[in-house]
């Protein structure tokens, strides 16, 4: 934990060591939601571990998810270049790598990742085997983006609860309805970033019709995009199961789904 300042944790794969390897073992990079915590992230991670990868895990601060990129800062552009750098740290960068994100606090993470992963040269050589979208993404969702926040904020002080709630809702109506002609300009959104992102490994999306969080329709509209535009797209509606509940509710079901994606995108990926 706390490497290079990030409150990630790295598992390295069953008897590795921390040295360069030209093994095939995959690299899954979990990106947790706002206010996840570790050990909910690491019941994710068994699923890959299992099978014999390195797994990172890392959850954004809630803060820079809510408030900082609200306002059009971009906080989170330092965490997605830490991250990656901890791929080289750990010397896995010759790994197949597979993102699994989410929500929308995982996604704006990725926005970032997929950005430099195509600007920035060290990163460039990275070979990203596919992506994995739990419960995202969203677009301007007020009535979502103010859930998800009162339940990251479920056991702060109530006073404080309601003045972070207001703060927030009186930014976003500001900056992301009223101005949006204007911000948008000045920070594209994440999820029209990422509409035509000019990434090509194969993309899972995992969704539901009962997510109050996150709309069925905006995830489907991602992922036709997606598909029109020539990427290896699927997506699967779990209909009645709650907000990133899909794997609580459909255990096996839902680790098949990631297990199989997973051996696909390492069968079509360049070696």
């Amino acid at each position: 934990m706390g490497a290079r300042g990030l409150e990630a944790a790295v598992e390295l794969a069953p008897g590795e060591a921390c040295e360069s390897s030209t093994e095939r073992e995959p690299v899954v990079i979990l990106l947790g939601w706002a206010g996840c915590k570790d050990k909910y992230l690491a019941k994710y991670s068994a699923i890959y571990s299992q099978k014999g990868c390195t797994v990172v895990r890392y959850t954004a601060p809630w803060r820079m998810i809510f408030f900082s990129e609200t306002f059009g800062i971009r906080s989170l552009q330092t965490q997605a270049k830490r991250l990656l750098e901890l791929v080289f740290d750990y010397k896995i960068e010759n790994r197949p790598v597979l993102f699994h994100v989410f929500s929308n606090g995982g996604f704006m993470l990725y926005r970032y990742i997929t950005e430099m992963l195509h600007t920035d040269k060290p990163f460039k050589n990275l070979k990203v085997a596919g992506a994995i979208f739990d419960s995202a993404p969203g677009r301007r969702n007020l009535i979502g983006a103010l859930r998800a926040l009162a339940t990251v904020l479920v056991s702060t002080n109530v006073f404080l609860k309601y003045f972070l709630l207001f703060a927030f809702a009186t930014t976003a109506v500001v900056l992301r309805i009223l101005l949006y002609p204007l911000s948008s300009f000045i920070h594209e959104s994440h999820y029209d970033a990422l509409l035509n992102a000019p990434s090509w490994w194969p993309e899972l999306y995992l969704y539901s019709q009962a997510d109050a969080i996150i709309k069925a329709s905006d995830v489907k509209h991602m992922a036709d995009t997606r598909q029109q535009l020539g990427v290896s797209v699927k997506a699967v509606d779990f209909l009645d199961s709650a907000h990133v509940s899909h794997m609580r509710a459909y255990p096996t079901y839902y680790h098949n789904l990631c297990t199989t994606f997973l051996s696909d995108c390492l069968r079509a990926s360049p070696h």
